[in-house]
């Protein structure tokens, strides 16, 4: 399919048509072949007949991670003959989920990627760096690549870590555009300075961010942002996407959230009851992807919270677009008393120039209770420690416990072996149960 340079600028009215129109068909689809679905709205008494447009989406009840755990084969909506690809979720918030793809999920994947890749502006003159695994069953990786070379540009499967390797990538095919989580274009800029190589002096032009959010609420540059900035001197590019809604929310130039592709998925922001939060309120991401054959889903809660903005964006589409993750449900922690969340303690550490590495733990105390901890590298001074201390005390209004470990215990905590993504938090609450 090729990209219709109209089609993200569809009124606010036409994008509401076409996102029932796909909704009412994806919901047909849904009941016909995917006998969890089927069973559920039977038992509630839900018929086709009874959902006439989006309005009425909040009569079918959300659908949970745990749901699709303990029922996942019906889930599946099609024969084994069909599927052409499994992959699993990363297991950030518990096991991970097992999907189905056939040929046309994967297509539908291929054109999600393109279209969020066009967003940024990259066309088939660049070429890209994919710093990301493209093994592990992982979906997001294939899902850049597919999407990439769909758009003509040209790929280079770099993968996770080794920077000798992602160095070499960039001296012999002088790629423009590095797919990779903050934290690793960071460090790896880190590296190029201790060659001697300045990475403004690279190829390197821009940066799309996997994983970890570079801007705060408001959509100013977070701590992450500017030490990225500093360093590479490149445009920057949010994304926020999931293997279960298989679809991408990417930020275009202006910057200010990631887009809804209106084609591929509705998405709502849900309270703890599962009513719909005030415009502008943090809730719990909820999605509809629309399309998909292997593992529909309706209603599904993700378990991050975000905002989302309904206002037309200064490029001038009408779809909405989601803020950065500002926490994740499974980890929200309770500490004296407080409750808070991994992120709010990075954006913390993050602005401490000293702290390269470090790593969040949670556990149980003998008491039950939670028992946070922060693991810092051993190398690290008393007064860095104290500047640590006092800054989460100021921001945070408690204080973690400060631990410190060697490097390579953290880098094994931040990596596991085995694991596609890196990990600043550790949630080790279940293995004391």
């Amino acid at each position: 399919m090729e990209i219709d340079p109209n089609q993200d600028y569809l009124s606010k009215s036409e994008i509401r048509q076409l996102q029932n129109e796909c909704f009412l068909s994806h919901l047909k689809y849904t009941y016909s072949h995917a006998k969890h679905y089927r069973d559920k709205l039977d038992k509630c008494g839900i018929t086709l007949e009874d959902i006439s447009s989006l309005d009425d989406l909040t009569k079918i009840p959300v659908t949970t991670k745990e749901e699709i755990e303990t029922n996942n084969l019906d889930f599946q909506a099609v024969s084994p003959r069909s599927v052409v690809e499994y992959v699993t979720t990363s297991g950030t918030l518990g096991n991970p989920i097992s999907i189905a793809l056939t040929l046309e999920d994967q297509k539908r994947l291929t054109w999600n990627e393109k279209r969020s890749l066009n967003m940024c502006g990259i066309t088939a003159d660049d070429v890209i760096q994919i710093t990301t695994t493209l093994d592990k069953r992982f979906m997001a990786g294939i899902a850049y690549y597919l999407g990439a070379t769909a758009l003509g540009a040209a790929v280079i499967r770099s993968g996770i870590g080794d920077p000798d390797f992602q160095l070499d990538n960039i001296r012999r095919f002088q790629p423009t555009v590095l797919i990779a989580v903050p934290s690793f274009a960071y460090k790896f800029g880190n590296y190029l300075l201790s060659k001697g190589i300045d990475p403004k002096s690279t190829s390197i032009r821009k940066i799309v961010c996997i994983g970890e959010p570079i801007k705060d609420t408001s959509f100013a540059p977070n701590t992450l942002n500017q030490k990225l900035m500093e360093i590479w001197d490149v445009q920057l590019y949010s994304t926020y996407a999931s293997t279960e809604m298989a679809t991408a929310f990417t930020e275009c130039e202006a910057g200010q959230g990631g887009h809804l592709l209106p084609e591929l998925i509705h998405v709502e922001l849900l309270d703890d009851q599962n009513q719909p939060v005030a415009d502008g309120e943090v809730g719990e991401v909820t999605v509809t992807p629309f399309g998909i054959e292997g593992m529909p889903l309706l209603r599904y809660k993700t378990g991050d919270l975000a905002r989302l903005h309904t206002e037309t964006c200064s490029c001038g589409r009408n779809t909405s677009r989601l803020g950065p993750v500002e926490g994740r449900k499974g980890q929200m922690i309770k500490w004296k008393g407080t409750t808070l969340f991994p992120q709010q303690i990075e954006n913390v550490l993050n602005h401490i120039s000293e702290i390269d590495n470090y790593i969040i733990e949670l556990s149980l105390d003998d008491l039950g209770l939670d028992l946070l901890k922060v693991i810092l590298p051993d190398h690290l001074e008393r007064n860095v420690l104290d500047q640590a201390q006092r800054l989460l005390q100021q921001s945070l209004r408690v204080n973690p416990i400060l631990e410190q470990n060697t490097a390579a215990y953290i880098a094994s905590e931040i990596l596991p072996k085995g694991s596609r993504k890196p990990r600043r938090f550790v949630d080790k609450r279940q293995l004391a149960n």
